[in-house]
């Protein structure tokens, strides 16, 4: 868009929202104001303006005003401009294809709407918001209370129920913007507004403008926050610190889907230290899918030994099988594949999308829910799940297209060793303790907000450590169930005394020779807790005269070939 016939002027005042004065060569002229917005931050006396003369002598007012200086910035402030500035750049091909059909001013339902457009089949609306407001780089609309504007965004909702496609196309009169946010002190509403709108299938989309005293073109799209201004603020500062300041880790080298997949599962309830040697010595076994996908299960469990949570690693086993019968044997990369893969989530096909492949998509853990809810001074309970899918709904839209692996890595890495839970985070050495608001206000101790989880169910056992010479009985639980599938040492339900093992044991054919106590110990599952007692007893032709189906293997066997759970880790001693 091209104006004729301006003039550079110097602001002076303005009376109303529809007029101010301008000197214009030397004289003081009346110009008229297009945009009744406040602009309180651009029209301030003496700044540079450029005006434009009319070409109707009759007129009453022979100026409009266009555009004016800000610092460096040329900022145009004509209110009737963006609609026609949309226009000229759809009917370049941009957005909809080649020579759609487009016309301005449309009537639906209750309101008249900037654009029609139809390109194909489809079938298109489009509301035109012109953005003045910038701040340190970053544009928000409005700059005053626009009930309207509310209006219009929830008509565009109704016309996509009705199969319409419907756009939001805020066009940011200068540049160079940072982001695009909604004006939430100004009109929380209209911010409100537009998330609902998103949420519905209306597409916000954003535009900065190259602009001169005498033109406005629409130019480079501009990232839209509707969630909350400070993680995009965080997202500079967090990566910078991650890449310098993370861990040496072993996953991080020679990073692939299936190196970032293995770790993302052992990591999980696992210490970062305790994960190192497991993660080594599974990928050393196993250094492919395919090799994952072939292994016997007795070998897979064995090597996941002690790292608990047993049927991870048999997800992981079926979705290896997967990739190879669907995805010929490569790892896929789109998130929605990944996340369609067995025992998959959202976090971990968001970490394995964004580490591996770049894909801009969050990975939430409890480390993230920690930072968010702390830096946001957030007093949601994190352990619902609305809570963290609206998380994942903010990070998603602030993820740096150039670093979404580093900007994820920094948000876990920040919560495990900075932001850190059960104690005083390190508020002193975080890149992000300027924003934080829960530092600001001096509560960071008290977030998050997490619901205490229901009491665990308490079981007394009875753990048999049943021995004959150099073989030692293990057996096999059953395929359903906790620790389904697995080798323990023999076990009941209560804790027996001397004379019930006795009898115990007489009543599955053993005859105990010796009986020696062992130690108390005590395992946390998710949901119960296992309080243990245990007997060492040795036994003669345990082999020979046993009537419960077990097995009988030597030390080496058991180290070797089968898995034993690490709830009889305090047992361990006598097993190997």
């Amino acid at each position: 868009m091209r104006y004729e016939r301006i003039d550079k002027a110097v602001f002076l005042e303005r009376p109303n929202r529809f007029i101010a004065y301008a000197e214009i060569g030397g004289k003081k002229e009346t110009i008229h104001v297009k945009n009744t917005g406040r602009c309180a931050e651009l029209l301030k006396p003496l700044a540079p303006v450029y005006v434009q003369k009319s070409d109707n002598p009759e007129r009453k007012t022979q100026w409009d005003l266009i555009a004016v200086e800000k610092g460096d910035i040329l900022v145009n402030m004509d209110s009737q401009i963006p609609n026609r500035v949309v226009q000229e750049y759809i009917e370049k091909g941009n957005l909809f294809g080649e020579k759609p059909y487009v016309r301005p001013e449309t009537t639906y339902g209750n309101s008249r709407f900037d654009l029609y457009v139809e390109s194909g089949e489809r079938k298109i609306f489009i509301e035109v918001k012109g953005v003045t407001l910038e701040e340190d780089g970053v544009a928000r609309f409005p700059d005053a209370p626009s009930e309207r504007a509310v209006k219009h965004v929830e008509e565009l909702c109704l016309a996509v129920k009705e199969g319409y496609e419907a756009y939001i196309i805020f066009v940011i009169q200068m540049k160079p913007i940072r982001y695009f946010t909604p004006n939430m002190d100004t009109h929380p509403a209209f911010g409100e507004a537009l998330k609902k709108a998103r949420a519905s299938g209306v597409k916000v989309l954003a535009y900065d403008s190259i602009v001169t005293p005498e033109s406005i073109e629409l130019d480079q799209p501009v990232p839209v926050v509707l969630g909350n201004p400070l993680l995009k603020e965080a997202a500079l500062p967090l990566v910078e610190w991650y890449r310098s300041s993370k861990r040496d880790l072993p996953w991080r080298h020679d990073i692939s889907a299936y190196r970032v997949w293995v770790s993302e599962i052992m990591l999980q309830q696992t210490r970062v230290e305790a994960v190192k040697p497991y993660f080594e010595r599974f990928l050393k076994e196993l250094p492919t899918v395919k090799e994952l996908a072939e292994v016997h299960e007795d070998k897979l469990l064995k090597l996941w030994e002690g790292l608990g949570y047993y049927n991870r690693v048999r997800n992981m086993q079926k979705a290896a099988q997967q990739i190879m019968a669907d995805f010929h044997g490569e790892f896929p990369e789109s998130y929605e594949e990944i996340r369609s893969l067995a025992g998959i989530g959202s976090y971990t096909a968001g970490a394995i999308s964004s580490f591996a492949y770049g894909v801009p998509k969050p990975a939430v853990d409890g480390n993230v829910l920690r930072v968010v809810s702390r830096l946001l001074a957030r007093e949601d309970d994190i352990m619902k799940a609305s809570v963290k899918t609206g998380i994942e709904e903010e990070l998603e839209e602030v993820i740096p297209p150039d670093a979404p692996g580093d900007f994820n890595q920094g948000l876990i890495e920040l919560g495990a060793i900075v932001c850190v839970p059960n104690g005083e985070p390190k508020c002193e050495q975080c890149p992000l303790s300027h924003l934080c608001q829960a530092h600001e206000q001096g509560i960071e101790t008290e977030l998050p907000v997490r619901t205490k989880a229901k009491a665990r169910r308490i079981e007394k056992r009875t753990v048999l450590i049943l021995k004959d010479g150099d073989t030692l009985a293990i057996k096999k639980r059953p395929g359903k169930g906790l620790l389904a599938g697995l080798y323990e040492l023999p076990n009941v339900e209560g804790h027996l005394t001397r004379k019930q093992v006795i009898e115990y044991s007489n009543s599955i054919g053993l005859a105990p020779i010796q009986i020696k106590k062992a130690e108390s110990a005590k395992h946390i599952f998710s949901h119960v807790e296992w309080h243990m007692i245990g007997y060492e007893i040795k036994v003669d032709e345990l082999e020979k005269n046993c009537s419960e189906e077990m097995i009988f293997a030597r030390k080496d066997e058991i180290e070797e070939k089968y898995s034993i759970p690490s709830a009889f880790e305090a047992y361990r001693r006598y097993v190997l």
